[in-house]
């Protein structure tokens, strides 16, 4: 069984400090990594210089195209801002984008929205394995959090990634979301591994850290521990204590401390 490797979403996590500060305390943490939302809000290089100077990889943020994912009438515009942001992958070192759909569109019938999504994701799949970047499309759920959101089943988007046919199109599977949604977190994981690309956790009910809440994460993180995942779990909860008190109750749950 190998250690995961975890990836601290700044945006929700050292909240209360300046966003170049958090990086820092990331690693002070102990922790090997981060992840953010948008990048176009953030001056790339000097997070990418801190995340350096603190050995730190930046393991994934938002593809963010300003246009969305499920919308046929602005697919090229969704595939431009893709590549923009495969290209600020690439410049931070980054292995992995999250993809949103985006909210499910009253106008347009469901299935064309889906077949939008896998032609959109086709369309930059070549250019996303010429950079070796993993696009990582992500279901939420719609009853806590996102309501109106396309995407909230797995099942579903294991069949986008199986009709865009990439190696570099995965799902990014988060245990809270899918918790909500639809339970059976443990055997999706284990029979879907070799399509998830990233994953994110938080405890439910309330994103706390794992430990405060329903979900067993010591069996969930053994399960991806003994699985053949060699990427980032990303913690993206919001802390019931201090940051640094959380980060280490995640540590805890995993057998790392």
């Amino acid at each position: 069984m190998s250690d995961i490797k975890f990836s601290v979403c700044i945006e929700m996590i050292f909240s209360d400090l300046p966003i170049l500060d958090r990086i820092d305390a990331v690693a002070q943490a102990g922790m090997p990594a981060i992840e953010f939302w948008s990048w176009r809000n953030k001056d790339m290089p000097a997070v990418a210089d801190r995340a350096a100077q603190n050995k730190l990889r930046i393991a994934g943020f938002l593809a963010d195209c300003g246009a969305d994912l499920c919308d046929p009438e602005i697919h090229k515009d969704w595939v431009k801002g893709a590549a923009d942001s495969i290209d600020q992958a690439v410049a931070a070192g980054a292995p992995s984008l999250i993809a949103t759909t985006g909210n499910e569109m009253d106008s347009i019938p469901r299935e064309q929205q889906h077949e939008a999504i896998v032609e959109s994701l086709k369309a930059i799949a070549p250019y996303a394995e010429e950079k070796n970047i993993t696009l990582c499309l992500e279901p939420l759920n719609i009853l806590v959090d996102h309501a109106g959101y396309y995407l909230v089943t797995s099942k579903e988007g294991f069949a986008v990634v199986d009709e865009v046919n990439s190696p570099n199109v995965k799902l990014l599977y988060d245990i809270y979301h899918q918790q909500i949604s639809e339970g059976n977190v443990i055997a999706t994981i284990r029979e879907n591994i070799q399509r998830i690309g990233h994953f994110h956790v938080a405890d439910v009910p309330g994103r706390r850290e794992p430990g405060t809440g329903e979900i067993n994460y010591e069996n969930v993180f053994a399960a991806i521990a003994e699985s053949a995942y060699e990427g980032f779990v990303g913690l993206e909860f919001r802390p019931s204590t201090t940051a640094a008190e959380a980060l280490a109750r995640v540590l805890r749950i995993a057998g790392q401390a």
